[in-house]
């Protein structure tokens, strides 16, 4: 199967695909699923409905023949699904998939790194929002201390793993970690990356005044570093990264609020349980796992993935008002995938 790359109405090549595997997590960090509505009781999905690896093996191959080459499994946290070395060789087998990574909070990294990586995984993107062990503790809703996360990164970073750092910054909880932060991945040669607090879902009380803007943290990293800006990796480059002077090390902004990059956006997004969702703050998706479990051939699915994408007209960061903010209905983090 042969297919011209897609593009949106806003031609916009399809390019990478978030796969959610787990709507599951061992965290509840106050931006993403607040333990007050994610308590010990919430219902999460029952793995019957949740794609099966063979299906998302299946669909990222139909993905992949459309235009996609970058693919990067998440959750939830998606070390929490069982098994998950045989889906990223799965993933890695697909011709056409250049790059593959993975999204973790780091607590489960320690015993799997070695499966991932000879299973074929090479980068991984590590959640982490401070060093004070208190803070951290009351930031994930679950007492996890940084330490365990720490060791788990330079054991991943020493098997070969490229190992990338994010961090969430919001005013009044995590601003004084920026320096602290900083320090530390510098020292390790570890390229941390400052992520602006996002309204994403409707759960985790966001509003611009708990927004720190990149400016706000350049200009914080400024009075320490000397810093120059880089040019980007490849066109649609989400972070915008900077280097350290003398340095090999690197931080990086993804900043969805203060500069949006909905103008370059490549992404495409599939759900646990086999939705379609073409924005990550986006209100509804395409039922992919009904028509596979409906018996649809390939070229029926091929047919609806591509009418999804060339209707995609998506720019929410672009058109973000405190009254859109207010009405309009998202996806929760955990179910879609970060």
């Amino acid at each position: 199967m042969n297919y011209h790359p897609l593009q949106d109405q806003l031609r916009r090549p399809i390019h990478d695909l978030r796969i959610s595997v787990t709507d599951r997590c061992n965290f509840r960090c106050s931006y993403c699923m607040p333990k007050e509505i994610f308590g010990d009781d919430y219902a999460f999905l029952p793995s019957g409905e949740l794609l099966t690896f063979e299906e998302i093996g299946r669909l990222a191959g139909l993905f992949v023949s459309l235009g996609v080459s970058k693919i990067r499994l998440t959750g939830g946290e998606p070390l929490m699904r069982r098994h998950l070395p045989e889906l990223v060789a799965c993933l890695s087998a697909i011709p056409g998939v250049g790059d593959m990574g993975l999204t973790t909070n780091g607590t489960l990294l320690g015993g799997q790194a070695a499966p991932l990586y000879a299973a074929g995984l090479r980068r991984l993107n590590v959640s982490l929002d401070a060093l004070d062990p208190e803070l951290f503790g009351r930031m994930n809703g679950r007492g996890f201390r940084p330490g365990m996360i720490l060791d788990a990164i330079d054991q991943a970073a020493a098997a070969g793993f490229e190992v990338k750092v994010n961090m969430v910054v919001q005013r009044g909880v995590n601003e004084s970690e920026i320096l602290p932060m900083a320090a530390y991945f510098k020292k390790r040669k570890i390229t941390l990356r400052f992520i602006e607090f996002m309204d994403v879902g409707n759960d985790n009380g966001w509003s611009y005044d708990k927004v720190v803007t990149k400016q706000e943290i350049l200009q914080q990293l400024h009075s320490v570093y000397t810093l120059e800006a880089l040019e980007q990796n490849y066109s649609g480059e989400v972070a915008q990264r900077y280097g350290y002077l003398g340095s090999p090390a690197q931080i990086g902004f993804i900043t969805s609020v203060s500069e949006s990059f909905c103008s370059t956006c490549s992404r495409a997004r599939l759900s646990s349980d086999g939705k379609l969702y073409t924005c990550l703050f986006a209100s509804k998706g395409f039922d992919l796992r009904a028509m596979l479990r409906g018996g649809a051939g390939d070229e029926e699915l091929l047919a609806a993935i591509k009418q999804v994408w060339e209707q995609r007209s998506d720019r929410y960061s672009d058109e973000r008002t405190e009254e859109t903010r207010r009405s309009k209905a998202k996806i929760g983090m955990s179910y879609i995938g970060g």
